[in-house]
């Protein structure tokens, strides 16, 4: 059964230029990073340096209007900042971007080299549809402190991704709770790449049909599905 997501008409109101590509997939084989997407992961990186061509992330026009959106839902994007601009300054540092597990490290990827921030829901994990929204300030946010489970609740206004249960991902995109995050287990999952305008639409369905290649290559005879833009909200 194919995911319901909707975008609520006060996030609309708040980002109109926002454009999202999913890209839903069953019978994944997951398992530990390898080779080839280590591999993959560096090969982002080179991406990504010449498309900065010597800018900071933030300096990028895409990075740039994220930090906007941010601010204007009331979070400080220098201390939170959008998945993207993360990952990115991760690629550009000495350490080099983590290995996580095979899936997330093809959609951290796609989200370096394209510096569009993308994120990994297990769909057995998901409880009923998901929704963007600016939240209440009410919602329970799940996470991990100090090794131990601890539940949250992301600040009045703040705009968050959230099943039945609660909410999934804090601040637009900034931070998973591990519920529904992708594992070595995983075998069904909905990626969802985002993007803001002045980033052509184009743009952003080029990057969820390289995830759909990328996918196909690493699970052979997956059943993928991408969303076009139009049909996702």
């Amino acid at each position: 059964m194919t995911l319901t997501l909707t975008v609520s008409d006060e996030v609309r109101a708040l980002a109109p230029g926002f454009t999202h590509v999913a890209v839903e997939a069953h019978g994944l084989v997951g398992g530990p990073s390898t080779e080839g997407t280590s591999a993959l992961l560096d090969d982002a990186g080179r991406r990504l340096a010449a498309r900065l061509d010597g800018r900071a992330p933030h300096e990028d026009a895409h990075v740039a209007a994220w930090r906007e959106i941010y601010t204007a839902f009331g979070s400080k994007p220098s201390r939170t900042r959008n998945s993207a601009e993360a990952l990115a300054k991760r690629a550009l540092s000495d350490a080099g971007l983590p290995r996580i597990n095979l899936l997330v490290d093809l959609y951290n990827a796609i989200s370096v080299a394209h510096l569009i921030p993308v994120g990994g829901e297990d769909l057995d994990r998901v409880q009923g549809a998901m929704r963007l929204v600016r939240a209440t300030g009410e919602e329970d946010f799940v996470t991990v402190a100090g090794g131990e489970q601890a539940v949250e609740h992301p600040d009045a206004g703040e705009v968050v991704w959230c099943d039945e249960a609660g909410v999934t991902c804090r601040r637009w995109n900034w931070r998973q709770g591990p519920r529904t995050r992708l594992t070595e287990e995983t075998t069904s999952a909905i990626f969802l790449l985002e993007s803001l305008a002045p980033m052509p639409v184009a743009d952003v369905t080029a990057a969820g049909a390289e995830l759909a290649e990328l996918l196909e290559k690493f699970s052979p005879g997956a059943r993928i599905t991408v969303r076009a833009p139009e049909s996702a909200a």
